[in-house]
């Protein structure tokens, strides 16, 4: 009997296997199916309408959806995508095939961007620039008379507000716009094909700098709901801002000597160009290369500044104001809202918020470095791990955050080992994977506008009351986890905690 009940449990893993294997593709296929809906329906909450559709695609589903539907769908999508996300780390998967990813650009090429309103401030100022004008310093309401088909689409709070975007990345929404002329939706189409362009470019180096680890890639980047949603289908500049992280890093590792210092060095500037804080690759890149590297690093630092430098000159000496006067800002899902509103919400509330949030970032790197290893000894994987431990700190601790913030350091998080946590996950994509699903059910829909009021009871009460107790958690797991982590060989996981 004995022997029966031994040759039947190879069979019985199997199949339990093959179900797991299916319950994740379901939960996967649903979720992106559900997320291209929203992205090719009608005008709606979460999507502003961009006008004509000139020579641009047009809506592919004519169906509308309401306030209720868009919300209730994006969080089904996100629901489904994090399980579905924790099944794929628990089992492992296959590399996704050419086609699958391929069908997976082709769709986002013809989706409206959601999520925000984003994609309409970059047009707007790549118009304003395109027109000679200096969007750092004239807002949208003010130029020329908001009579431009254009501009005059930007959506509040932000008609008031000159760019804040780096000059690389405004460059090229000034050169979209130069196309697409006074077409909106032709010049955010151009937009959302750079935005897949990048996307697929991190995969592509993701997949040189982690040889043999390519189906790990594609379960925490490319098949990943949140991700595709938050930075794709949405059409953020931190989508651009990560390819040119990963290039670094990959140029670093591809070429060695000054050639990859240069090209480091080019992307690195890029990158800060396009979002300053993105500048934390050329930190984990001297991390990565150790005090042997000394030269390879300051020619990489040199070329940086160059890069960066002549941008910024040529920006002129508005493109800080912006991130100057929102420093202190804090969002309405951040527990550090609590404190400011505890604190009455003045000035000096805010400066103490800013303080403490600075040292709780440097509070959460130490954490996750004591949480995660680089997944093999190239010097790829260490700038990368590097990227998550300083950028992943930043993102947990930032007072003012936003989901698609954590495109970043998802970009990086195929490089990391980390300890074992529930359902043999690692501690640290679990607790990124919590803080991005909670973010992302807290910015559903996403746009001031188009709310009815019992949606907007609803959404607003998970931003301001649900998220910030659920991130502070976020906050305790990986604290706790931390402290009880203890030291390991490079590449050797935690034991299991819990």
């Amino acid at each position: 009997m004995s022997r029966v009940a031994s040759d039947a449990t190879p069979g019985a893993d199997r199949a339990t296997g093959e179900a797991a294997t299916l319950t994740r593709r379901g939960l996967l296929t649903v979720a992106f199916v559900l997320l291209l809906v929203v992205g090719l329906a009608l005008p709606h909450a979460a999507a502003p309408d961009l006008g004509p559709r000139g020579w641009a695609p047009g809506t592919i589903l004519p169906i509308t959806l309401t306030p209720a539907a868009v919300t209730a769908t994006l969080w089904t999508a996100y629901a489904l995508g994090a399980a579905g996300v924790v099944l794929a780390l628990r089992q492992g998967m296959r590399a996704l095939s050419t086609p699958v990813v391929g069908g997976l650009a082709l769709a986002a090429a013809l989706t409206t961007p959601f999520g925000s309103a984003d994609h309409v401030n970059y047009a707007a100022y790549g118009r304003i620039l395109a027109l000679g004008d200096d969007p750092w310093l004239v807002s949208p309401v003010s130029w020329r008379g908001d009579a431009d088909p254009v501009v005059s689409a930007v959506e509040s709070p932000w008609r008031e507000e000159p760019s804040v975007y780096g000059p690389f990345a405004t460059l090229l929404h000034g050169l979209g716009s130069l196309v697409g002329g006074d077409n909106l939706r032709e010049t955010v189409w151009l937009w959302q094909l750079v935005v897949i362009a990048s996307w697929l470019a991190v995969r592509w180096c993701l997949r040189r700098l982690l040889p043999g680890h390519e189906g790990r890639v594609d379960a925490l980047w490319t098949a990943n709901p949140l991700v595709f949603a938050t930075g794709v289908l949405g059409a953020h500049v931190d989508m651009l801002a990560a390819a040119f992280v990963v290039g670094a890093v990959w140029a670093v590792q591809r070429y060695a000597g000054v050639g990859g210092a240069v090209l480091a060095g080019t992307f690195g500037g890029l990158a800060l160009s396009s979002k300053f804080t993105y500048a934390v690759v050329l930190l984990a890149i001297l991390l990565a290369l150790r005090s042997r590297r000394v030269a390879r690093g300051a020619v990489m630092i040199g070329v940086a500044a160059l890069v960066a430098g002549v941008l910024h000159l040529w920006a002129g000496p508005h493109v800080f104001d912006q991130v100057g006067r929102s420093a202190k800002a804090v969002a309405l899902s951040s527990p550090w809202r609590m404190l400011l509103e505890v604190g009455g919400g003045g000035p000096t509330v805010r400066s103490v918020i800013s303080v403490l949030a600075a040292l709780a970032a440097v509070g959460f790197a130490v954490c996750l470095a004591r949480l995660t290893t680089p997944r093999g000894d190239g010097e790829g994987a260490r700038a990368l791990r590097w990227v998550v431990v300083l950028g992943g700190g930043y993102a947990l601790a930032a007072a003012y955050s936003l989901p698609w913030y954590d495109v970043l350091v998802w970009s990086a998080l195929p490089a990391v080992v980390s300890g074992v946590g529930v359902a043999r996950v690692g501690l640290v994509e679990l607790a990124l994977l919590a803080r991005l699903t909670v973010m992302s059910f807290a910015y559903t829909p996403g746009r001031v506008l188009g709310m009815t009021p019992g949606v907007e009871a609803v959404t607003m009460t998970v931003r301001k009351e649900v998220a910030p107790v659920l991130l502070l958690a976020v906050w305790a797991g990986v604290v706790v986890a931390a402290l009880r982590a203890r030291p390991r060989a490079p590449g050797v996981p935690n034991r299991p905690i819990g």
